[in-house]
């Protein structure tokens, strides 16, 4: 019974364990790999990926914050009217007869250039939340730009990691089947042996790091497809003045300076003009007496609800300005090393190139004068290995130049 029982748990938890499970460890185990489109665009991959970015919400309730400025803007008064109504009786006093009605309505008064300061603080609020935007597509663009070198820096390393693994499998295919011949030694056989084993090691840990690239690839754009041609053009833009991380924090900036423009004017109270109408009745006197007049009134001695107000628009601006100023400081940064990190990858790309070729000429050679026993196992592994480090070092600066050309554009603002 106990023997019955332990198959019945085993066949049970191979059913349900991935490893065991056939198809579904299938998909497990691909749920990360992406297909390539030939048909998608960087640019569709972009749009999808602003799409569904969690900081279109910020910019919905921003727009919300727009059109209440061009409401105050376009607003009939610069704020609300009241109506104030008024009893007067003395039915609890003398109770002689006498009754007062007044109602009146006050109106504020629009300052001089009240109106049109709150038009060009609505203008320039648009403007920012525009550039707001643009500048979250541009953000992102960088990202999408360096989660897909990073899958293409992970495919060439995993399929380095293939190349050399099968490479390794011969050799030892070669050096087993020359040791049944007697012609090599046991240790040799223990060498590729050890070697095949760190190269199918590598391979594993190759294709972890491109899963990982891939599902972070995934949680950014929430596509399982990636587009076949991801190079770029470098683009003809010098600087980054037109970037629109540089044109939001110069728009925000204006703003502010509009806003302390505007603040400097609405920091004093506007002035109330108030229209009212009188009915009034004397002590055993039937007859109304009615009447109509108007009021103004003028507010003064302000300076203690202005100087806060005026201040803290001032702070908005030296805010604005030191944070633009931050910025250039980054972009020139930003500038500058992209710039030299995309001369000196070129530079380095062209030596590569010359020493792959040299180091397969050498790999050549060396299998050659080992085939024929020319040379020992551990001259060969060692040609062996500083011809992989070759092509590695090659293929890596065949991508690293490209990946400095997308960060290169990404310095001056320009979109894929």
């Amino acid at each position: 019974m106990r023997i019955n029982f332990m198959i019945v748990y085993l066949t049970l938890f191979m059913l349900s364990n991935p490893l065991w499970a056939g198809q579904d460890a299938s998909e497990l185990n691909h749920s990360d790999e992406l297909k390539l489109n030939p048909k998608l665009q960087l640019r569709e991959v972009l749009q999808q990926t602003l799409a569904r970015n969690p900081k279109l919400f910020t910019l919905q309730s921003r727009n919300a914050w727009v059109n209440a400025k061009k409401t105050m803007a376009e607003s009939l008064l610069p704020t609300s009217p009241a109506i104030n109504v008024m009893h007067l009786n003395d039915g609890l006093a003398s109770n002689r007869g006498e009754r007062e009605w007044q109602a009146e309505l006050e109106l504020p008064l629009w300052m001089q250039n009240q109106r049109t300061m709150r038009t060009k603080v609505a203008d320039a609020s648009l403007a920012y939340a525009t550039l707001i935007r643009e500048n979250l597509k541009l953000q992102l663009a960088g990202e999408l730009r360096e989660i897909l070198w990073l899958i293409a820096y992970n495919e060439n390393n995993h399929a380095l990691a293939i190349n050399k693994l099968a490479l390794a499998k011969n050799l030892q295919r070669d050096v087993e089947r020359r040791y049944q011949a007697g012609e090599m030694a046991l240790t040799d056989v223990m060498v590729v042996e050890q070697d095949s084993l760190r190269f199918e090691k590598e391979k594993l840990r190759a294709e972890a790091e491109l899963k990982h690239a891939s599902h972070r690839y995934f949680l950014l754009t929430g596509l399982r497809e990636m587009p076949v041609n991801i190079e770029e053009q470098q683009s003809p833009l010098q600087d980054f003045s037109q970037s629109t991380m540089w044109a939001e924090a110069q728009s925000s900036l204006a703003l502010a300076e509009t806003e302390r423009d505007l603040a400097f004017i609405e920091s004093r109270e506007n002035l109330h003009l108030s229209f009212n109408a009188q009915s009034s009745k004397g002590a055993f006197d039937n007859a109304a007496n009615d009447s109509v007049g108007m009021k103004l009134r003028i507010p003064f001695g302000e300076d203690a609800r202005a100087a806060p107000i005026n201040a803290a628009a001032e702070m908005g601006v030296g805010q604005a300005l030191s944070a633009r100023e931050s910025l250039r400081l980054e972009l020139e940064a930003a500038m500058h090393e992209a710039e030299n990190n995309l001369e000196v990858s070129r530079a380095e790309l062209a030596l590569a190139s010359k020493q792959f070729d040299i180091a397969k000429k050498s790999a050549s050679l060396a299998q050659k004068a080992f085939q024929f026993g020319e040379s020992d196992l551990v001259s060969l592994l060692r040609v062996q290995a500083q011809t992989y480090e070759a092509e590695r070092a090659y293929t890596t600066r065949k991508i690293q130049v490209q990946w400095d050309i997308a960060r290169y554009n990404q310095a001056v603002g320009a979109l894929p």
